[in-house]
């Protein structure tokens, strides 16, 4: 239920952020950006000082470490990546440091965007922003570097529908619904489950059963980036319903969980998973059966890109911002059919990067 509050009052406050008086603030925020932009073509920065925060610690993170890294080399900007531990308040004491600093470009995956426009804004008046993974729309953001997770959320419950083509009971975890990239990818999920049209404003409660379709989403249960709250949260639905026959983890962390609680509690095999993203005990999941298939994002390219576009942006180049201010990042499906090829991806790129640091070093 606290869930549920919490969520929708996030909308709410998102809502009320796009009243007339917000998106003339943010407006001319994006204006005033782009004119340093233009002034940048005469005396441009060199080299930018950019910075890539991150919304918490993950694997995933570390990847996009790596993606930033590879950019920074091919570029030659300054880059400095940030992973706040402990949640909201965390990176917004990065986002105030980075400012202070004087750093040129800020790319940031914000925790909770409607409740960040302020902080976000605050960014905007001293650097240049963009928001990578999870959008804050309502922001002065020049641009959104990720995938659709609207879409990502469909193509996880087409996954489920192979996993459990007769249908089924279906339970979903994730770290908290306040961030946009949460709410739309679950929402996605459940939209494909139920068979319905592409709504991505549409919002089923976390705390209700939502049924059609021969399925049933029998709940979401959050943990605000608890490790220790996710694995109580799986113990308790396998407590609860016995006969659940498919779990999906929409954040890094939440399938290699879901496993261990499913191996300790002797069910291994019995529950269908379908994941997200690419943790290492996922794929090895994926490649032993245990997890049906996972919908993986490219973190690698979420660094790579906004270093990137931001380098341009403080060179005075800004033919890289799409008029519509997305950036395309395709997410894929990662199944035992093509898991070596992306595995031997992932490789390659994290080498390349560690490479790029060695190259650095004094």
């Amino acid at each position: 239920m606290r869930g549920s509050i919490v969520a929708l009052a996030g909308l709410v406050l998102a809502s009320l952020l796009a009243s007339p008086a917000a998106a003339q603030d943010r407006d001319a925020l994006v204006a005033r950006q782009r004119k340093a932009i233009e002034a940048m073509k005469a005396s441009p920065k060199d080299p930018p000082r950019i910075a890539f925060v991150s919304n918490g610690v993950a694997f995933f993170w570390v990847l996009a470490k790596a993606g930033a890294e590879a950019a920074a080399k091919e570029t030659g900007a300054t880059v400095t990546v940030h992973m706040p531990p402990n949640g909201i308040g965390d990176q917004k004491r990065i986002l105030e440091d980075l400012v202070t600093r004087g750093v040129d470009g800020v790319a940031v995956s914000p925790i909770d965007p409607a409740n960040q426009s302020d902080v976000l804004n605050a960014v905007a008046r001293r650097a240049l922003l963009i928001t990578h993974d999870s959008d804050a729309p309502e922001s002065a953001r020049l641009c959104y570097v990720g995938v659709d997770n609207y879409e990502a959320g469909r193509l996880c419950g087409r996954l489920v529908k192979e996993a459990l083509p007769g249908g089924g009971e279906v339970f979903v975890f994730v770290g908290r619904l306040e961030q946009d990239n949460a709410r739309r990818r679950r929402q996605g999920l459940i939209d494909e489950l139920m068979g319905r049209d592409p709504d991505p404003s549409r919002f089923d409660p976390p705390g209700t059963v939502v049924s059609g379709n021969g399925f049933s989403v029998l709940g979401t249960l959050t943990d605000q980036f608890d490790r220790a709250k996710a694995k109580a949260n799986v113990e308790d639905v396998i407590a609860r319903h016995p006969g659940i026959d498919c779990m999906v983890g929409l954040f890094e962390y939440n399938p290699p969980l879901i496993l261990e609680a499913l191996a300790r509690a002797g069910k291994t095999g019995a529950v269908k998973i379908v994941a997200f993203d690419e943790a290492p005990e996922t794929l090895a999941g994926v490649r032993s059966g245990t997890v049906h298939a996972t919908v993986v994002q490219d973190p690698y390219l979420y660094g790579y890109r906004s270093v990137e576009i931001l380098d341009a942006l403080c060179r005075g180049d800004a033919s890289g911002l799409p008029a519509d201010g997305f950036v395309s990042v395709p997410a894929q499906a990662i199944t035992q059919k093509n898991l070596a090829e992306f595995e031997a991806q992932m490789k390659a790129r994290a080498a390349a990067a560690g490479d790029a640091a060695d190259a650095k070093a004094p």
